[in-house]
């Protein structure tokens, strides 16, 4: 069945466009709520968001699905992805929902599902859910119609999940840390967090307004973060996206430090420690092929899947290994989450950094990486990589990276997209390689 709602990371797009409406997210909520209606006993969803303005539409508009299905709804308010599903593990709850489109600005909006393990649904359930989408639903009788509340210490719990993650030997005494929320989910509980174990904490993006989530702060946009690093002294910088997913962090002379890098110091401690399944880490096509170089001398190994953190847990269960992530910073430690984790991965690389004693530009460089770009096409429509010229650029391309490189051209799978990356050892070759692709894909898509 092709699905029409469920990307790579649910379901997401505009608000009041197609398909994130009022009318679609109640839909949503009444064929979820039926799917996971099973036995006898009263059933329940816990649902939480970040800060976008929209969340409070598309929030009613699920309770309301929710409940006219027979399902109870607990409602967490502002709260990190991973929190949610940490919530509807120990809440016994049939069901969890994120309200987030993540690190895409406060205009978009998304609905991630969690199954009762707290894991992200499968495709088998997601293509269940979207044959019921379109139906109607059986409504609850009137004595059964779901009840909805709110809770309050939902912060609280999360907080403490986290704080377990970090070994309790350890303090954060004397750290002085800069840490971006993105003005997202995490605004709250990511600098009590750290505040509690004990650092010196230095705030941004902690003030959201409902528009100005991942706007010039957060993961993807650390220009502010690197500047801040320097200017308070820090000995490290912290950045999370919209949802609390995912993480980058800045070095203390201001460089970036992506997830490629974090796997590397996180696995490489772990395996040290005794600690890593399945004799290395999983990650996707994009991370770099330094990273895989960097676990080979150490006698690890790189499982790759495509992109999206989604197929990453995937492997990681049915390999059993430990760590997964993406070059983005979407890390998954699955000893202590069922999804990216941003503030659990800082954590880790925190405790490191305490542990070594070693500055946090010596100690978080761990390999040198391969040159790679990647540049995005916008195109509003069509199948611009079915087009010939732009097939030609691709085959030359490849032809040309042989035994010095790779390439990898794929559709976004969250927005309309076409992203262009290659690596290799010629930084001017993979340069013209990219451009002249991209070029082909724009003149493809008009």
């Amino acid at each position: 069945m092709t699905r029409s709602y469920f990307g790579t990371d649910g379901i997401r797009g505009r608000t009041n466009d197609v398909p994130m409406t009022p009318e679609i997210a109640m839909r949503v909520g009444q064929a979820a709520g039926v799917h996971f209606l099973r036995g006898d006993h009263r059933h329940r969803v816990v649902i939480g968001k970040d800060t976008r303005l929209s969340g409070y539409m598309v929030e009613s508009a699920l309770v309301a699905g929710f409940t006219s299905v027979g399902m109870d709804v607990v409602m967490v308010g502002p709260m990190p992805t991973p929190a949610v599903a940490m919530l509807t593990r120990s809440m016994r709850a049939d069901l969890g929902v994120m309200i987030s489109a993540s690190h895409n600005p406060y205009y978009d909006n998304g609905i991630k599902l969690f199954g009762p393990d707290g894991y992200k649904l499968s495709d088998a359930d997601e293509v269940a859910i979207e044959a019921l989408i379109g139906k109607s639903p059986k409504l609850a009788a009137s004595p059964d119609i779901g009840r909805a509340r709110r809770i309050e210490d939902a912060r609280g719990r999360y907080i403490h999940s986290v704080k377990s993650a970090f070994p309790e030997h350890l303090r954060l005494d004397g750290l002085r840390i800069v840490v971006d929320c993105a003005n997202g989910a995490a605004y709250h509980v990511a600098p009590s967090a750290l505040w509690e174990l004990g650092a010196e904490i230095v705030t941004l993006g902690v003030s959201p307004n409902g528009i100005n989530i991942n706007d010039k702060c957060g993961s993807t946009a650390p220009e502010t973060l690197q500047q801040k690093v320097i200017e308070v002294g820090a000995h490290i910088g912290i950045a999370l996206d919209g949802d609390a997913d995912r993480l980058i962090v800045v070095d203390d002379k201001g460089e970036i430090i992506d997830g490629d890098q974090l796997m590397a110091l996180i696995g490489a401690s772990w395996a040290r420690r005794g600690l890593l399944r399945g004799g290395g880490i999983v990650a996707t096509v994009m991370s770099n092929l330094g990273l895989e170089r960097f676990l080979g001398g150490k006698g690890l190994g790189l499982l790759r899947t495509q992109v999206g953190d989604r197929y990453v847990v995937e492997m990681m269960r049915a390999k059993d290994y430990n760590i997964g992530g993406e070059q983005s910073g979407h890390i998954i430690l699955s000893d202590h989450a069922t999804t990216g984790d941003g503030l659990v991965a800082a954590l880790q690389v925190l405790a490191e950094l305490v542990e070594s004693g070693k500055p946090a530009h010596e100690l978080l460089h761990q390999f040198d990486a391969l040159p790679q770009l990647l540049k995005n096409v916008r195109f509003a429509g069509g199948a611009p990589l079915e087009d010939a010229a732009v097939k030609r650029a691709i085959a030359d391309a490849e032809t040309r990276l042989i035994g010095n490189g790779r390439l990898l051209i794929r559709k976004s799978g969250t927005e309309p997209l076409i992203r262009v990356m290659a690596e290799g050892e010629d930084e001017v070759l993979v340069e013209t390689l990219v451009d002249q692709i991209c070029e082909a894909v724009r003149i493809a898509a008009g």
